[in-house]
């Protein structure tokens, strides 16, 4: 064996073990023969991906922070981020739109600046921000309002005004599809269909499968003599039919066009895949462009493993080709993370140099490592399906679903089948719990696999807490992202300076997304607001907002404060409690006690409670569940038909409003003030559960501006509890 030989059989068996190799000699058959099965391992897929973020994060461009081509690296960061354990990434996402105060770009109608508004809607979709995606809806709401009705030839001025080249269906459309998805405004879907398809008919070659880069190139020719298909061009379009796709409605009419359009691409553009797994910056003259080409092969690549993954592609064909992609992506990635051989910015083909790099580059890289490490993570395994419905006519978000663990699935996760995205989940018992976002009437599938087929768990992100506060007299306090509460235990009745006897349900409001029960009992004073929220309620001996008492005679007979707890689950998603009340008179010197089980759910206002009263005989119990009227002009509906009383208090100084709502799903018998205690009534016999729904808002929160905004959310509530969401698993 020769030197040369030798060195090729020591890279060949490198490559087998760390699946990656110097690029000067990937294209050598042995190595070449070793990296395509090697390549497919989850843990080396995220170890490189997160070297060239890493990289690239050390490295920042010098382009604006919102321009297209930092916003194409953000959709890969964001795709490591969903998969990596590390925080980092998506706080690094998180930083970047508070930098650009969640601004679009400057050029309003143009797609290239609407691009950043993915990441922004993707961030919003996890931590639910209304800061995030405002501007966002109010620059779509003005383009809908003067929308451009122009050609689309490319010399005409103000052109760009719409996606007249094909590189727009990549930046534009996914933004305005998820938009829809969270706000469920049907204009903001029929925009992009209705637009992506006048592209579509005036630059894509029904023949050649193909799209021109812009009417410029409809007559140009390559020295071969064939048209002119730039390669990153056309990966734009792969890519931007992918992220259409992740969120066009399975049943939605246009779906079947789409797939047919991304199906015919992708039997074309396999054919033009090289020798190397890459394609090249001119599609049909390869000759003429010998270079290496990153950028669009790692797009390619993106969409053909996403179409694998999704079964819209014939895994025989098309897997290989995938694995090929991906092994001569990772040769282009230098021991430091660097990615090489990323054409330039330009309008069409070009001769480059092999050194160089660009952010949009390590975006499609980073896109394609999400699908390739899906793929390789499914590689082994069954994962059980579940398919999460919305049987309303109105989008269900930041809600929970929740399916019953699969036989065999040790320490189960949950990856979003669309997206790869390794979800938010928690497993109560034998159930796992996750976070759906879901538009009307629409059906999505999640894939529940077991946590050792993943190179790492992304961090849990805490939503909701519970705990007992022995070191603040024996307070219970629990809280999901939107709201928070407190009861009082044992140790305030005989505080000398408190002295309070009450079974009354706190407020405490909140203006972030973040945990704040145990900050604000750190610092010992919550009755101001830093700009988090604050305690304002008074809740006193009152009901509060939603607890319990037992009429009789007329009047209401409370329990004193609770005696025991007990923590059944703590988050990240739902937090579960148990708190007891010992005995007492509850009328006619009838003894009574009660055990309540409350359960809040991350994205909630709302604190659900399960409680069982003990009474000697069988004779039923009237309950009424409270809310405290306040001095002043407030606003309360009592609405028989839903069950339901919603309250918006008269204002607290520069404090706000806040709402309480109360919600019975079984039917409320009727409703009474007594005591300044507004009452949703109903019986309930002995030992039998009695279930009711309390929550409140603020209007500061950003959430609620009025008493009507406060009204609908909880009639909304209302319904959602009607008609829950429809689990299926398999």
């Amino acid at each position: 064996m020769t030197s040369s030989h030798l060195r090729i059989a020591v890279l060949a068996a490198v490559a087998a073990m760390c699946h990656t190799v110097p690029a000067w000699a990937a294209d050598t058959p042995a190595v070449q023969a070793a990296l395509p099965s090697a390549a497919i391992n989850p843990k080396a897929v995220l170890s490189t991906m997160e070297r060239v973020a890493d990289w690239q994060l050390a490295n920042p461009s010098k382009h604006r922070p919102d321009d297209w081509t930092q916003a194409v690296g953000y959709n890969g960061i964001m795709a490591l981020a969903n998969i990596s354990g590390s925080s980092k990434y998506r706080d690094a996402m998180i930083a970047m739109g508070e930098k650009n105060n969640w601004n679009l770009g400057p050029n309003h109608y143009h797609a290239d600046d609407h691009i950043v508004g993915q990441t922004y809607a993707e961030l919003y979709l996890q931590t639910h921000d209304p800061k995030m995606i405002a501007p966002m809806r109010a620059g779509f709401d003005d383009i809908l309002a003067n929308r451009r009705n122009g050609t689309l030839e490319f010399t005409v001025k103000g052109n760009q005004d719409r996606w007249s080249w094909c590189d727009a269906l990549y930046m534009a459309p996914p933004a305005w599809l998820r938009l829809w998805a969270i706000t469920g405004d049907q204009r903001y879907l029929d925009f992009a269909i209705s637009e992506w398809w006048v592209t579509s008919d005036y630059l894509y070659d029904k023949e050649e499968h193909l799209y021109f880069r812009d009417s410029n190139y409809f007559d140009k020719r390559e020295a071969n003599g064939k048209k002119v298909y730039w390669g990153r061009g056309n990966g734009w379009v792969m890519g931007g039919l992918v992220r259409v796709l992740q969120y066009l409605p399975e049943n939605h009419p246009e779906r079947a066009r789409f797939v047919q359009q991304y199906q015919d691409m992708a039997a074309r553009l396999l054919t033009l895949q090289q020798p190397d797994g890459l394609w090249r910056a001119s599609l049909l003259d390869p000759d003429t462009y010998p270079m290496k080409e990153s950028s669009g092969s790692a797009l390619y690549a993106y969409a053909f493993a996403w179409g694998v993954n999704q079964g819209l592609l014939d895994a025989k064909s098309f897997k290989p080709a995938v694995q090929k992609a991906w092994t001569a992506l990772v040769a282009n990635v230098q021991p430091d993370g660097k990615l090489t051989h990323v054409q330039p910015i330009g309008l069409a083909p070009k001769v480059f140099d092999d050194n160089l790099t660009e952010v949009y580059g390590v975006g499609g890289f980073l896109l394609a490592g999400s699908e390739v490490y899906r793929m390789a993570v499914l590689e082994k395994t069954k994962p059980q399906t579940v398919s999460v419905a919305n049987p309303t006519g109105g989008v269900r978000g930041d809600e929970l679903a929740e399916a019953t663990i699969g036989k065999g699935i040790s320490k189960p996760v949950v990856m979003d089948a669309a997206t790869s995205a390794i979800l938010n989940s928690q497993v109560i018992g034998k159930q796992i719990v996750f976070p759906v976002n879901l538009a009307a009437g629409e059906t999505r599938r999640y894939l529940v696999l077991p946590a050792e087929r993943l190179a790492a768990v992304p961090p849990a992100d805490v939503k909701t807490h519970a705990r007992f506060v022995p070191e603040r007299l024996d307070d219970f306090a629990w809280e999901s992202d939107r709201t928070a509460h407190r009861v009082y235990g044992p140790a305030i009745i005989n505080d000398p300076k408190e002295h309070l006897i009450s079974s009354g349900v706190d407020v405490w409001v909140k203006k972030v997304r973040t945990p704040v029960v145990d900050k604000w009992y750190k610092r010992g004073e919550y009755h101001h607001d830093i700009g988090e929220g604050l305690d304002f309620y008074d809740v006193g001996q009152s009901r509060g907002c939603g607890g319990t008492t037992i009429l009789a005679d007329g009047k209401l007979h409370n329990s004193s404060n609770f005696s025991k707890w007990k923590v059944l689950a703590d988050g990240p998603l739902r937090s579960v409690f148990e708190l007891t009340y010992a005995d007492w008179d509850a009328g006619n010197g009838r003894k009574v006690s009660e055990v309540k089980r409350f359960s809040i759910d991350a994205g909630s206002n709302m604190t659900r409670v399960e409680t069982r009263f003990k009474a000697a005989g069988k004779d039923p119990l009237t309950v009424g569940v409270g809310i405290a009227q306040r001095d002043g002009q407030g606003h309360y509906t009592a609405d028989g038909e839903q069950h339901l009383t919603s309250y918006w208090q008269p204002p607290h100084g520069d404090d706000g409003n806040i709402g309480c709502g109360v919600i019975l799903p079984a039917g409320a018998d009727k409703f009474d003030v007594i005591d300044k205690q507004q009452l949703t009534i109903a019986n309930t016999a002995p030992g039998q559960p009695f279930v009711y729904y309390f929550g409140a808002g603020w209007s500061k929160s950003g959430d609620f501006a009025d008493a009507a905004a406060w009204d609908a959310y909880v009639r909304s509530y209302a319904q959602k509890l009607k008609a829950p969401l429809k689990v299926t698993t398999q």
